[in-house]
């Protein structure tokens, strides 16, 4: 591993150490990548002087940055391609139709560059294996054959161009060593900033993490499993959601239930004993409309005994509770009180029968002394 070239992240300078990780050598250097997009610029901007210096899309293209590079170390496509034009090499889109018609598997390759969004980097072939040259790792890391073509196809899934390298590289000194002997990878690298970041807090950090401590900028999409894991948690605060909407509305049916049945203050809804003092207050209105009830058909009865006094009281069906459609509060005491209304009232009238039996066998006791008095 010694001998393979591996240059690493300084500042936002991803591009000059992936062209130089790619050609296993110190090659280019900022202001050589800077000479080539001054360049570049100075060829848009003739392209765009030809349809005149005073037209407003050469006066816009003036005032613009440049697109080939920027105060942070950035460099464009357009940049990288330049400067491995000097090598006589050639980069074609891993995807693009043209490359796919060749059929051409990934391992018979020689090395592919790799972009998303600001961030370079270098997957080569040095003697017979594969080398991840990622600036951000602390080292090169060793790809197999058989994950070669997956690594490729997750790098695409994440959102990565990938360019494949056309033309004959620079003869390096890894090469010739790996072409004889073939080397094993005991330990994969670490990003760099990772193993500061885990001793300073004790835990482990997450990639994206990792990388925005060493380059100041993210590099890729949120890892699979942690994006598995904000989906369960955003569907668990869903249901959590639904469950407290269906707590509330079952709060307001029993609220209006309460308020329903003419209930001056209602009880708090999270009182278990709601259901219970419901019904207790309907069987309670039952009762006392029976007493009612009861009450009114002796009132009848009585008054049908005072118009046929010498009649026998017969038992009279009572008449069925009819629910009573606002109960009144504090039944309980009215229960009381009616019940002995009524116990009143029936002492009155049984005594009341009794003083008109007594008056009645008074009358005839006289009226058969008489009949004995009188002679015949």
């Amino acid at each position: 591993m010694e001998s393979v070239f591996h240059e690493k992240q300084e500042g936002s300078l991803c591009a000059q150490h992936c062209l130089n990780n790619l050609l296993q050598g110190e090659y280019f250097s900022p202001v050589e990548l800077s000479s080539i997009a001054h360049q570049l610029d100075e060829e848009e901007r003739m392209r765009m002087a030809e349809g005149g210096l005073t037209s407003q899309e050469y006066r816009t293209f003036l005032e613009q940055p440049s697109g080939n590079m920027d105060d942070s170390g950035f460099f464009s496509i357009q940049v990288i391609s330049n400067a491995l034009g000097v090598w006589g090499l050639e980069l074609i889109l891993f995807n693009s139709p043209e490359y796919q018609r060749l059929m051409i598997e990934a391992v018979n390759e020689k090395a592919f560059i790799c972009n998303y969004k600001e961030h370079w980097f270098t997957v080569r072939k040095l003697g017979q294996q594969w080398f991840n040259l990622n600036s951000l790792l602390t080292g090169p890391e060793l790809i197999s054959d058989t994950y070669l073509a997956l690594f490729l196809a997750q790098l695409q899934q994440e959102g990565y161009s990938i360019f494949v390298i056309r033309g004959d590289l620079p003869d390096c000194e890894a090469d010739q060593i790996l072409g004889i002997v073939r080397v094993e990878q005991t330990q994969r690298p670490k990003l760099i900033g990772e193993e500061a970041a885990q001793s300073s807090s004790g835990q482990s950090v997450p990639m994206e993490s990792a990388v925005e401590i060493s380059t100041g900028f993210q590099t890729g999409p949120v890892d699979e499993d942690e994006e598995n894991l904000r989906k369960a948690l955003a569907l668990s605060r869903q249901d959590i959601e639904v469950e407290d909407e269906e707590a509330d509305l079952r709060r307001a049916i029993q609220l209006s239930m309460l308020g329903a049945a003419g209930g001056s203050s209602l009880p708090d809804p999270r009182d278990g004993s709601i259901a219970h003092s419901s019904r207790s207050i309907q069987n309670e209105t039952l009762t006392a409309e029976e007493l009612r009830k009861r009450r009114q058909a002796y009132f009848d009865k009585q008054s049908q005994q005072q118009a046929q006094p010498t009649s026998q009281p017969q038992p009279q069906p009572l008449p069925e509770p009819q629910p009573q459609p606002q109960p009144q509060p504090q039944l309980q005491p009215q229960v009381q009180q009616e019940s002995k209304s009524t116990d009143k009232v029936q002492s009155e009238q049984e005594t009341i029968t009794a003083a008109l039996n007594t008056s009645l066998c008074t009358a005839d006791a006289k009226s058969s002394q008489l009949n004995t008095e009188d002679p015949i």
